[in-house]
Parts: C-alpha cells; sequence; structure tokens
C-alpha cells in the first residue's frame, strides 16, 4: 500500500463521518427508548419497511444497475423515482456514486486504485474508505460523461442537499402527522431506516467481497452469499455480478433471492423498462465450467492418483474446448447473418438447434466433472 492511501496522511471526511456517528447514535438510543416508553404505531413499522424497501431499491436497481452498469434503459417517471429515494439514502448523488463505483469494477482489489477494496480489509471496505478523504476516493465524473446527458441525474446532482433533507426530514414528519405519530415515524422511518439502508447497502462491499462462494471466477474477491442477498435486495450474488456486471440480474436463477431484478422485470412488463441486458446462457455456462476445471485440477494435483485421472480430466478439456469453437464459429455466424439482413436465417430451426445441443452438452460436462472430482482420492 502506498503512503498516498495510508490513513495517517488522510484528513477525516467530517460531513460522513458526523454522519453515521449521529444517525447510528439515535438508533442505538432514542429508538429503542422511545419504543420501551412509549411504543410504536403500526403506521410507523409499516412506514420503516416499506421506505427503507423504496430505498434500497432505489440504490440497487437505480443508482446501480440502471446509472452505474447501463443494464437496461428507464422511463424518466422510474428514473425520477429512483433519484428521489436515492438521495432519501443518503449515499451522495448519482453522479458520485455511479463514478466511484465504475472505478471500483475497473482496479477492483487495487489497494490504490479501488475506492473500496476489500483488500484493506472489512472495516475499510465496509464503511472505513467514506469517514477520511484518501485519494482512491477521489472523483472527476470523466467516467460518467454519459449520465451527464440525463436532465434528471443533473437535476438531482443540482438540487442534492434540500432533496435530500426533504425527503429524510419534510416525508416521515408528514407521516408522522398523517398517522399521528410524529416521533415515532421519525425515529422508525427516519433514523433508523438510514442506518439500516446504509449498512444493507454496504454489505455488499465488504461481506460480499470476504465470505461466500465464488462459482463463476476467482480473479477478484467478490462472492456470491445467499443470506447477504437477502439483506441486500439481490445484490448479494456479487461473483456472478463482477464478471457479467452489465447483466440487470444479478441471481440468474427463479428462486434466487432477486426482488431487484423483479422490479426491472416488473417494469420491462408494464412498460416503463426497455433494452434489458442478459448474458446469454452458453456464456455464463462457460465460466462455470472453467472454474470447475480449474478446481479440478487443483484437486488432482494433491491427489494420490493424479496418473490415473489426469487423462481423463485432460480429455474433458479437450472437449470443452471444441464445444466454446463451435459455439464462437456460431456466434460469427449469427453476426455475418444480422450484417447482411438475413436474420430469419440465423432463426432457422437448425441453427438454434445447434446452440441449444452446445449449452446441454456443456451442462452435461458439468455434471460429468463434478462425479470426476468427487472420485479423486
Amino acid at each position: 500500500m502506498t503512503n498516498s492511501n495510508n490513513k495517517e496522511s488522510a484528513p477525516i471526511n467530517w460531513t460522513p463521518a458526523f454522519m453515521f456517528a449521529f444517525t447510528s447514535l439515535v438508533a442505538v438510543t432514542a429508538v429503542p427508548w422511545y419504543g420501551f416508553t412509549h411504543g410504536y404505531a403500526l403506521s410507523a413499522v409499516v412506514a420503516f419497511i416499506l421506505l427503507t424497501s423504496a430505498t434500497e431499491l432505489a440504490i440497487t436497481a437505480g443508482y446501480h444497475r440502471l446509472w452505474s452498469h447501463n443494464a437496461y434503459d428507464a422511463h424518466w417517471s422510474v428514473r425520477l423515482i429512483f433519484a428521489l429515494f436515492g438521495a432519501m439514502a443518503l449515499q451522495n448523488t448519482i453522479l458520485h456514486w455511479s463514478s466511484g463505483h465504475r472505478v471500483h469494477h475497473r482496479h477492483v482489489d487495487d489497494v490504490d486504485l479501488d475506492p473500496y477494496s476489500a483488500k484493506r480489509g472489512l472495516w475499510f471496505s465496509h464503511m472505513g474508505w467514506m469517514l477520511r478523504k484518501y485519494p482512491s476516493g477521489d472523483v472527476n465524473f470523466d467516467n460518467v460523461k454519459n449520465l451527464t446527458k440525463d436532465p434528471i441525474v443533473m437535476w438531482q446532482y443540482k438540487y442534492y442537499v434540500p432533496i435530500a433533507l426533504g425527503m429524510n426530514l419534510a416525508l416521515p414528519i408528514a407521516l408522522g402527522l398523517i398517522f399521528g405519530d410524529v416521533w415515532g415515524m421519525v425515529l422508525l422511518a427516519g433514523f433508523l431506516r438510514i442506518v439500516t439502508t446504509h449498512h444493507f447497502t454496504f454489505f455488499i462491499n465488504s461481506i460480499a467481497h470476504k465470505w461466500g462462494s465464488q462459482p463463476y471466477t476467482d480473479e477478484n474477491t467478490a462472492r456470491d452469499n445467499h443470506f447477504f442477498a437477502f439483506l441486500t435486495f439481490g445484490e448479494g450474488y456479487h461473483n456472478y455480478h463482477h464478471i457479467f456486471q452489465n447483466d440487470y440480474r444479478n441471481g440468474i436463477k427463479w428462486w434466487q433471492w432477486d426482488p431487484t431484478k423483479w422490479l426491472i422485470k416488473g417494469c420491462a412488463l408494464m412498460g416503463l423498462a426497455s433494452n434489458l441486458r442478459m448474458v446469454p446462457e452458453f456464456k455464463i455456462q462457460r465460466a462455470k465450467l472453467k472454474m470447475q476445471f480449474k478446481r479440478a485440477q487443483q484437486k488432482l494435483e494433491k491427489s494420490g492418483n493424479h496418473e490415473k485421472w489426469s487423462e481423463v480430466l485432460e480429455k474433458e478439456y479437450e472437449e470443452f474446448k471444441v464445444m466454446i469453437a463451435n459455439w464462437t464459429e456460431l456466434q460469427g455466424q449469427r453476426y455475418q447473418e444480422t450484417r447482411r439482413s438475413l436474420q430469419e436465417k440465423w432463426d432457422a430451426a437448425s441453427m438454434r438447434d445447434r446452440m441449444k445441443e452446445l449449452e446441454y452438452a456443456l451442462r452435461m460436462q458439468q455434471k460429468r466433472l463434478k462425479q470426476l472430482v468427487a472420485e479423486f482420492a
């Protein structure tokens, strides 16, 4: 680690430091005290749940997948809602957030360039990176020039402070007046919501780079973690996200908890979102199989039956390379046919069936490889 990023040389970033300290203090003192002495109305509890969900989804579906990764396009009304509730999350503007996140993906795990590098420790990646003005956290917006063309993004950037104050103070107070429980609403739907939303988001940068599985790549610290996927509205499938960052999904299986994906898909069904980007299934299976081969080879090297199984593994790998070559050839044919405006030729059953056969062959090879690895002694 260079001296430029040592905490001794980085001044305290007082605005977020004060905000985290104050909101956390209220959450651990005033919130339980009021609950024990006065109790919370059902309306305050419901508002806490709904506003927590709204602010978290504004970050995951808006700040993250829409603006940071351009994983889909959204109607202006959806973008406006995300901009409002994103400001309510108190995680800075869309421009600041997206710029820092793009740097994170470009330089993931680099201790000097990644703003919240997991290689600098769990506390640093969780929130320590915001408490001091580290050079790695500097933002200049050069990498978010496309977002400056979005009038809603620029409106939020220009009026972020009044928007954030209005959403975090005026809205809970108004709800409290409507339901007759101002203090309960301010404490639960205001302060406690801010703290929980902060840490739910921060878990993605810290724990999702620390604990979990790596089924798609081990070239960075990102991991899939089912439990934290639940807390982070689907963002916990982080190993997948770091290899296929432009996919609008993080949990790609139907049963994987990813309400952010479901929200985006729901918006698309209502005509409020379009151009939902999805990674081809073959690419996903290819990444998984590469990892299986890598781990099989590692296990084989430690096995006592190296000679017995090395030839079998090599044969499977050669078959894998042939399938990849066939898939690449098919993709090239598709590109050429599209260029010639002969899409109907690509849509012909023979070519579609061949692609399905390759996808099925990859899945079958995954199963054989699992059985093969299980037999290694």
